[in-house]
């Protein structure tokens, strides 16, 4: 009964008249601000850890909003806080980065950046997967609840946070003390555009978000010889393609049938030469699950699989591969099941019956927000989505997924509503009730 008292208690906090309002002033914000911001974002991107330029103006954005910011956790990571009287403490985070992507759009404002990565590579840089959304919403949101401070009291936590696309940000910003410099939340909110919903649609669950993902390397090694004496050496190159199918038959004989699991080679690098037989390839692997249980399961058994598939090869025990899991990987992303429905109550209190749809995942992406949050204890955390394409282009399929060159979200109508929900959000955890 209280948690349903509570519920019917958001839906009342917002009333028609506040609710336009707030609409309305989102909207003038966006043509007279945050539509500038977002297209200087969207053609200035930055990689992963690197993202200098990026961390300078959006300390200077949430600076100018009223807010104190702590820089520099993390690398390239911030906090701005707000407090606004004694209440509790609330985190709204962005990541940051952008992706080694060439960007094909066709924007008036597309990326013509380019970067030289962390080993020393040129690489084209676009915001292939919506993180100058992200940002630009969270200034939205720092101006918004700096004009609406007598509405709320507490404390108000900021985070633009680095090298998400990387899943190894939120661990550095954890590791560089971002809790005990700042302070530590009581609840946390994020965001995500996404380019396969229809634009300004709210849609998140109370539970499952998004699924694990690991990174694993398998170095694998072999005995160089000439390309026409293959029986003098032990091929890696073969070796590695009996590994790369192998690999599959833990997803369709190890996890059960109605359990989510992926195992993408995504890189397959080695030899020089067509006459020559190599020593060595590598296999670059992305692994994403459902469950921690099915996570470590394949996470073992692709080592299994490749050591016994080199020892039937022949390759001598020194010689196994290297199978490496990164220490940077993201786990599954879980909403608090009732601070969802709290959340979801506030925005639809505040917002239109059509704002909100029923979701569903689409597939296999991953999130490293989760490692901003799975700390001891744990803090309660609701992550949504926010629809950023056209009805018309869905149904057209005159769209583009994320991480591709001819990605693009319509920025207004996905900024808007991510700025209104998430108001909305922090106006009901930060409430004066």
């Amino acid at each position: 009964m209280l948690k349903r008292l509570a519920a019917v208690a958001a839906v009342l906090i917002v009333s028609p008249a506040a609710a336009s309002d707030l609409h309305k002033a989102i909207e003038h914000d966006y043509d007279n601000y945050l539509d500038d911001l977002f297209k200087h974002l969207h053609a200035n991107p930055e990689l992963s850890m690197q993202e200098f330029k990026t961390s300078d103006r959006m300390a200077s954005e949430i600076a100018e909003a009223g807010y104190k910011v702590t820089r520099n956790i993390g690398k390239t990571g911030l906090v701005g806080t707000m407090t606004n009287g004694d209440g509790p403490v609330l985190m709204i985070r962005a990541d940051m980065d952008g992706l080694p992507v060439f960007e094909k759009s066709g924007l008036d404002y597309a990326s013509k950046a380019t970067q030289v990565n962390l080993e020393g590579i040129d690489m084209p840089v676009m915001h292939a997967c919506g993180h100058d959304m992200h940002m630009t919403t969270l200034v939205g949101v720092a101006r918004r609840m700096a004009a609406l401070r007598d509405s709320w009291r507490g404390t108000l936590m900021l985070v633009a946070q680095p090298a998400e696309e990387a899943e190894g940000g939120a661990k550095a910003m954890v590791r560089d003390g971002i809790y005990e410099r700042v302070g530590r939340p009581d609840f946390a909110l994020a965001l995500h555009v996404s380019a396969g919903d229809p634009i300004g649609k709210i849609t998140f669950s109370d539970g499952l978000m998004y699924s694990s993902a690991d990174t694993v390397r398998i170095n694998v090694r072999g005995v160089a010889t000439h390309g026409a004496s293959p029986h003098l050496g032990r091929d890696p190159v073969l070796i590695g393609s009996q590994i790369v199918v192998a690999l599959q038959s833990i997803v369709t004989r190890e996890v059960g049938p109605l359990e989510p699991a992926i195992i993408t080679v995504g890189a397959f690098r080695g030899g020089t030469a067509p006459n020559v037989i190599a020593d060595q390839v590598r296999l670059d692997i992305t692994v994403r699950a459902n469950t921690e249980a099915t996570r470590q399961l394949l996470l073992e058994s692709i080592e299994r699989v490749a050591l016994n598939t080199a020892r039937a090869a022949g390759v001598p025990e020194d010689l196994l591969p290297e199978v490496i899991v990164y220490d940077d990987g993201a786990p599954t992303t879980n909403n608090d099941a009732e601070l969802a429905r709290r959340v979801r109550a506030a925005m639809q209190a505040g917002m239109p019956a059509d704002a909100f749809f029923e979701f569903r995942q689409q597939d296999m992406g991953a999130e490293d927000f989760p490692d901003l949050v799975n700390v001891d204890p744990p803090i309660p955390s609701v992550y949504f989505q926010v629809g950023g394409t056209p009805v018309e282009d869905l149904e057209s399929g005159d769209w583009a997924g994320h991480h591709s060159g001819l990605f693009r979200i319509e920025p207004k109508g996905s900024v808007t509503a991510g700025v209104e929900a998430m108001t909305l959000a922090a106006l009901e955890l930060l409430s004066k009730r």
